[in-house]
């Protein structure tokens, strides 16, 4: 079968495509996928980069949709859920950049009748976790009417978070490179346009300063909740722009790790850090399934408007990394299988 693999930890000379790599087998309780697409994520690049380390070889990519190719006999479950090979289904599960992928039967979710395939592969990583950020980690911090700052919005979960905080009824604060700005113009209520980075597409979080246009905003108050997957270039602007009893949420590495900090950085706001992963906000099939059908409806609603990108042939995976890690994506990045 095609498939990525990481041999060692590196940079895109990493990734190594190949078209006849063994079919993997199909443990119990496992269901094997012939995915269609896979989504490519920041998650990947640290996987790949070994920031977040994974024993090598491994095959890449961790979200994916496709057809079910086989199923085990003789499960409860899969007579309970009524699944038959052909289904159209979608999964969070490591070795999604392969043809074939065992995914645990408690990780795969149905496709909506009425939905495409890289729509619903667009709606699993980033949409569940913009679905979690915006609805339950801040949960009891932030309500209706505060304000909210979200950084990158003109990236793929970025652009689902700040439509999904507005949905919870949080006004808006987000942040974009130049260039993206004319497409995310509607997504927040208020927009901080930054400079790119010279012969990239990211922005330049020095080029405004962020802290002070926060509190122009929000009439010296600060946000209550902050959302940042930007990381080591953005940890110290958040701090400085919490409210009081505010929380920053620090969920991604896009510009590095955030190093360690002391805690009496938090006390002027008297404010509450996290370091939150999608996983455990979908621990439990009931929670991972209540969150998809939420966004789902909301997509199929035309509640949430979703932006396919770009996509990628798998063998072209290292052409995908660059683009995304050079601050191209402007919505969601995929990778076509078959």
């Amino acid at each position: 079968m095609k498939a990525v693999l990481v041999h060692s930890p590196g940079g895109t000379e990493a990734l190594h495509y190949t078209p006849h790599h063994p079919i993997p087998p199909c443990p119990p309780g496992h269901i094997l996928i012939r995915n269609h697409y896979a989504g490519l994520n920041f998650i990947d690049t640290y996987h790949r980069s070994g920031l977040y380390p994974r024993e090598p070889p491994f095959l890449l990519g961790q979200e994916g949709g496709g057809i079910i190719a086989s199923l085990p006999e003789n499960d409860d479950t899969i007579a309970q859920l009524g699944w038959k090979t052909g289904d159209r289904v979608v999964y969070g599960s490591f070795g999604s950049y392969a043809e074939f992928t065992p995914v645990p039967i408690d990780k795969v979710i149905p496709v909506p009748p009425d939905m495409d395939m890289k729509t619903a592969v667009a709606c699993i990583t980033q949409g569940l976790t913009a679905h979690y950020l915006s609805s339950s980690v801040g949960n009891g911090i932030a309500h209706r009417g505060d304000w909210v700052l979200v950084y990158a919005v003109g990236g793929g979960t970025g652009q689902w978070t700040a439509q999904m905080c507005k949905l919870r009824g949080f006004r808006v604060i987000g942040t974009t490179s130049r260039c993206k700005a004319g497409e995310v113009a509607n997504v927040c209520d208020e927009l901080i346009v930054l400079e790119n980075e010279p012969s990239k597409s990211y922005g330049d979080y020095t080029s405004v300063d962020i802290a002070s246009r926060v509190k122009e905003i929000t009439d010296g108050r600060g946000c209550k909740l902050i959302i940042d997957g930007v990381g080591k270039a953005t940890y110290e602007i958040s701090l400085n722009c919490l409210a009081r009893r505010g929380l920053f949420v620090s969920f991604g590495n896009a510009s590095g790790a955030v190093p360690p900090f002391p805690v009496l950085r938090l006390l002027p706001q008297s404010a509450y850090v996290t370091r939150p992963k999608l996983n455990d906000y979908v621990s439990t099939r009931e929670e991972l399934m209540q969150r998809a059908e939420e966004v789902f409806g909301w997509v199929i609603d035309g509640k949430l408007k979703i932006r396919i990108d770009r996509v990628f042939a798998l063998e072209d995976v290292k052409d995908g990394h660059e683009y995304l890690e050079n601050g191209g994506g402007n919505g969601k990045i995929l990778f076509k299988i078959d």
